[in-house]
């Protein structure tokens, strides 16, 4: 079953977007929703739009939504925060399941934002905690009865590669580890069942493949049976049992709610329940299947035009994501020659081209084009020109 929804979304004419691993495009719906929820819901009702126009119930309605995206129960994610929040609220609670142990382990190409949590609240807790980072393929050898949480993200960030969920949980949970899975880059883009994964803990973010915009809140999901031991370590008012009651001591709600901090983003929220109407009624299964003929498709023209650039995904689609990144010296040049010839991608130090596809908005046209200029650009060493190998903030 086709999966591809363009007229759903804004694709500025002209362009091909191979970046919705990094910011998702604007979903058509999101203008007029965010423009209700200021005009109508703030502008008119002011404050009794918490009541009247469903803020209140917002995060809990969305998390919901993605939760059928994730193979989640209803009621087992909250959304809200940023995900570097939420990776924090998940290590600590994750640490005091397991006071006993002192070590926490990740991967060397986890995101770094991750690592810098972990980081820090080892500093924070000052407790001995160290944080091991193998390298990732050798991550299942590294989880060992001395570990306390292991934290991964499913799909790497730069080359896409993609860790064995279920493998690596069944693993961490034999040595008597809490899991916990980062899936900034699995949300959207791969199936992911965390019902039969089994893993205590997982988080991400809704500004790439569920296109909820720069910004757009971040989510938590606890499993069912562990939520009404966890003790957040920040303990929020909309985290609390009873947030009006203004009770000078935390109670914690008795649900995944109390992984909510504070007062939700409201506009962002209802821009990302917008962006999620483009799912209904989408199979995961038939959106890896589009995602896996994109990929696949653009990894052999870009082969067979562009000799001097170097898979740098595994070529096995069953063990990357829903991107394809390629090494190359001059990538940061290359990348900047491209975006300016209307293939819209990005690059990651040292030289990665970092290429997503994101079938509902994506279709096999777009990355032959896309593969046909980029062999413009390699063949004619038009990255050459000095006005590319300028910097820019955001690269």
């Amino acid at each position: 079953m086709s999966v591809l929804r363009k007229e759903m979304f804004h694709i500025p004419s002209g362009m091909i977007y191979l970046d919705g691993n990094s910011l998702g495009v604007l979903p058509k719906a999101a203008a007029a929703t965010a423009a209700k929820t200021i005009e109508q819901d703030w502008g008119d009702h002011l404050i009794k739009a918490w009541n009247t126009a469903g803020w209140m119930d917002l995060p809990r309605k969305v998390g919901n939504r993605i939760a059928g995206l994730i193979g989640a129960p209803v009621g087992s994610i909250a959304t809200g925060d940023t995900l570097s929040i939420k990776v924090y609220q998940a290590l600590d609670a994750a640490l005091k399941m397991r006071p006993k142990r002192r070590v926490i382990l990740s991967d060397n190409g986890n995101f770094p934002s991750d690592l810098y949590m972990a980081q820090g609240l080892i500093e924070t807790l000052d407790k001995g905690y160290s944080l091991k980072t193998p390298a990732p393929e050798d991550v299942m050898d590294a989880i060992t009865d001395d570990i306390s949480v292991v934290m991964l993200t499913q799909v790497d960030y730069r080359t896409g590669r993609m860790h064995d969920m279920k493998a690596i949980t069944e693993k961490a949970h034999a040595a008597g580890a809490v899991m916990i899975w980062d899936l900034a880059h699995s949300a959207g883009a791969v199936p992911v069942d965390m019902t039969a994964t089994n893993a205590e803990f997982a988080v991400g973010c809704t500004y790439k493949y569920l296109n909820g915009g720069p910004g757009a809140p971040a989510f938590i999901y606890a499993r069912p049976d562990i939520v009404t031991g966890i003790n957040p370590a920040l303990a929020g008012w909309l985290g609390h049992d009873a947030p009006f009651a203004m009770e000078q001591s935390y109670r914690p709600a008795m649900s995944t709610e109390r992984l909510r901090v504070g007062t939700p983003s409201i506009v962002q929220l209802s821009i990302l329940d917008a962006a999620l109407d483009a799912w209904n009624g989408v199979d995961m299964h038939d959106l890896r299947a589009a995602s896996i003929q994109l990929s696949e498709t653009f990894i052999a023209e870009v082969a067979s035009r562009c000799p001097d650039l170097t898979l740098a995904s595994p070529r096995d689609p069953h063990q990357r994501g829903s991107q394809v990144s390629f090494g190359f010296e001059h990538g940061y040049a290359a990348m900047q020659a491209l975006i300016e010839r209307g293939v819209i991608g990005d690059f990651r130090a040292p030289n990665i081209m970092r290429f997503g596809f994101t079938p509902l908005y994506l279709d096999q046209a777009d990355v032959i084009t896309a593969a046909e200029i980029m062999e413009q650009v390699m063949k004619n060493e038009l990255w050459r020109d000095p006005k590319y190998s300028i910097k820019s903030q955001v690269t």
